[in-house]
């Protein structure tokens, strides 16, 4: 073990806050991973954690370690970058997580003409729409459609995405087509449950005006595609992401309800840890979001 590997193995303990999940972060085994630290440990006469069978805490020596060993690794990888940088492309493993309809949609198509530019670079992209820690998970970008409220990250605005009403044909023929937002409370909505909003939603006029819909509900979705099937299917009304609506608006399986009236939007953002230096495949891969999805 050289130096660099026991210092990038204490940190990613840390950050992770186990063995186990430094292991998997490193692609190691656990027992390697402890003996690391334990070289680490031993080479430098210390005890960088107090170890249990509850949990793993830092001494105030392995706090004092993890701060000096985060900020030569991130010195190390600003010196590889501006020695080679000028010879090479970026290179090396780029870890990226986003939501699943996102990711799959519209981000995964794009994969290949960044790959292209960028032929050194491995990437591995991880879909969930469950939380997501960075650091535990040794995620380099992480994008986010919404609220961003860990302030222990920094995040690059992209853009905006609107989400529109919709139903299917036969539900509205069934139903009633709404011609104001009072209307849509008779009748039946799929509820995303990742909207904060729950059963009040907002529905802007053309004239600016905005209205606060109760609305009445018996399904709920934690996904906007399932939200999107459902309402295909004839379940009711819909409030779903642009990108997600717009092939099956286009397939006449959905129809725009309130065409003109406005809802909710989106923010997109690449979020990525604090650090004093940003790698340059990290800014590479920001810089293609942008690029890409700032239109």
């Amino acid at each position: 073990m050289d130096t660099l590997e026991g210092m990038k193995t204490v940190v990613a303990v840390v950050e992770t806050g186990s063995f186990t999940a430094a292991s998997v972060r490193l692609n190691i085994s656990k027992a390697l991973t402890s003996k690391y630290v334990g070289e680490v440990e031993r080479r430098m006469n210390v005890r960088l954690f107090q170890r249990s069978t509850r949990k793993l805490a830092l001494t105030e020596v392995g706090k004092t370690y993890y701060r000096h060993a985060l900020s030569l690794l991130e010195q190390f990888t600003a010196l590889q970058d501006s020695v080679s940088g000028e010879q090479s492309s970026p290179q090396g493993l780029l870890r990226i997580s986003a939501p699943v309809a996102f990711g799959e949609m519209k981000l995964a198509p794009r994969i290949p003409e960044f790959m292209k530019e960028y032929p050194d670079i491995q990437l591995e992209l991880i879909l969930s729409n469950g939380l997501v820690n960075m650091l535990e998970e040794g995620l380099d970008v992480r994008i986010r459609l919404g609220d961003v409220d860990d302030s222990t990250l920094i995040a690059r605005h992209i853009n905006d995405l609107p989400l529109t009403l919709c139903a299917s044909p036969d539900y509205l023929l069934q139903h009633g087509t709404p011609t104001k937002p009072g209307d849509i409370s008779e009748h039946h909505c799929i509820l995303d449950s990742n909207f904060r909003i729950g059963k009040q939603w907002p529905i802007q006029a053309p004239d600016g005006t905005l209205t606060s819909v109760a609305v009445r509900s018996r399904v709920s979705a934690s996904s906007p595609s399932a939200v999107c099937e459902i309402a295909i299917a004839g379940g009711g009304i819909g409030m779903v992401p642009d990108f997600i609506a717009a092939p099956a608006l286009k397939q006449g399986l959905l129809q725009e309800v309130l065409p003109g009236y406005k809802t909710m939007e989106f923010g997109l953002f690449a979020l990525y840890p604090h650090r004093h230096y940003l790698p340059i495949k990290v800014r590479c891969f920001i810089d293609f979001l942008v690029a890409t999805f700032s239109r």
